[in-house]
């Protein structure tokens, strides 16, 4: 029986893998995700410039805005890009306002603010540009002509220098937790969650999916050509379902094994570029969070947070494969499988979900249930013991449940695939299921 099985599982991975198709996939594969982490260099290569400095043109003709201007654009710039210089270079224009056009027709890229004197608003601005401007690039402006209106409003007040320094002192915000297990590390996570942690979480979602769709269409197609009838005269069905299984897993291992190989190349070309490391990438407030946070004592809860993502994700990937060979072992056609692995797919989009919004649960009776559920508990319960909402001992239960769901798909699953396999009639398909369930 061995003998058989190292021989389905190996005839079977090699069917999956010594394709053409594979290698193009793969291909791609590296060469997408190698683009995307080095992105701004890609840009910048053909013609983008992530440094180019923005010329902001000011007519001043209240001769006392200029400087506060200049100010907070380069305080707000610098605070929202994370650079350690502003974006824009701020000048002051003796040009007159109704030739401000000029400016912009020399410059397209330039934007020009005239400001004039205002009694009820204190300020009167108009801001000249050649076409639309960017969203961001907008706000950021807005806040800087808001604040500096603010700021004259407050010397034209008559207050003095004592006074107007206490106005203008930023406030340093301590915080302070009665529960001694929080720390502003922890908090700042929720953040990573929702912004860098989809991204880390979809390649398992996908390889699930695609696990679940591989499976189910090997099966159908071995029952469609009717070759199914040669394999099974000669090996077992219980023998025939464990090589399915063995061989889709190993596949979904080794390419989750190369799309860790392939992330790990675009970083090490964006190291040999010179642009940084991933916090780089992400900028502004993001980076600077996701900085602080790996600078801290998260990284040594990598240590036992990764070994346990993985095992469950193993169990999972086997509880999928289970299910997968089960359900196609009923079916006649891919047609009819693509109706039966739809709920596989809910449940598997639900926990995809869930753990991108998990900080919005925090501390609910709800969400620690759910992550104890098969088929989401991979996803959701590493997400939880990061966020610090569910502790090692609720992820140990969540792969206790995994070893005995996949235990009990073994044992009730292969009698349904021994029924079903030769199965080449889709009526009274539950019944036949159930039946066979009982023997």
């Amino acid at each position: 029986m061995k003998t058989k099985l190292k021989f389905l599982t190996a005839m079977s991975l090699k069917r999956k893998i010594k394709t053409k198709w594979f290698l193009i996939a793969n291909v791609l594969l590296a060469v997408v995700i190698a683009g995307i982490i080095n992105i701004d260099s890609i840009i910048t290569f053909f013609g983008g410039d992530f440094d180019k400095i923005t010329k902001v043109y000011v007519i001043d003709e209240t001769n006392e805005t200029f400087d506060i201007l200049k100010e907070q654009i380069d305080v707000n710039s610098i605070n929202f890009s994370g650079e350690e210089k502003s974006s824009y270079e701020v000048v002051s224009s003796e040009t007159k306002a109704e030739d401000a056009m000029s400016l912009v027709e020399e410059d397209k890229d330039a934007y020009v603010f005239i400001i004039r004197p205002n009694e009820q608003t204190v300020l009167d601005v108009t801001l000249v540009t050649d076409g639309y401007i960017d969203t961001i690039d907008f706000q950021l402006l807005s806040a800087a002509v808001n604040n500096t209106k603010t700021m004259l409003a407050i010397e034209k007040s008559n207050l003095t220098e004592e006074e107007l320094n206490k106005l203008y002192a930023s406030v340093e915000i301590k915080r302070l937790y009665l529960d001694d297990s929080k720390k502003t590390e922890d908090e700042n996570m929720e953040m990573i969650m929702t912004t860098v942690f989809p991204v880390i979480i979809l390649p398992f979602f996908m390889l699930t999916l695609f696990l679940v769709q591989m499976i189910g269409a090997e099966v159908n197609d071995e029952k469609t050509t009717r070759g199914m009838e040669i394999i099974i005269s000669n090996v077992s069905p219980k023998t025939h379902f464990f090589s399915k299984v063995i061989s889709g897993n190993l596949f979904v291992i080794i390419q989750g094994i190369l799309l860790i190989i392939y992330g790990a190349i675009g970083l090490l070309i964006r190291q040999l570029l010179g642009n940084g490391g991933i916090s780089n990438i992400l900028g502004g407030e993001v980076g600077k969070v996701m900085s602080n946070v790996m600078g801290t004592e998260f990284l040594s809860k990598l240590l036992y947070i990764i070994p346990i993502a993985l095992i469950l994700m193993l169990l999972t990937f086997l509880a999928y494969s289970l299910l997968a060979g089960i359900l196609a072992s009923m079916t006649t056609n891919t047609e009819d499988f693509q109706q039966l692995q739809t709920p596989i797919v809910v449940i598997s989009l639900v926990g995809y979900y869930l753990a991108m919004m998990a900080g919005v649960f925090d501390g609910a009776l709800f969400i620690r249930v759910l992550s104890y559920v098969p088929l989401i508990s991979a996803i959701l319960s590493p997400t939880l013991l990061v966020l610090g909402q569910i502790g090692v001992i609720d992820v140990l239960i969540s792969i206790v449940i995994m070893v005995t769901t996949n235990f009990l798909l073994v044992k009730y699953g292969l009698k349904i695939y021994k029924v079903g396999i030769l199965n080449y009639s889709s009526k009274d398909l539950w019944k036949k299921m159930f039946k066979a369930l009982k023997d």
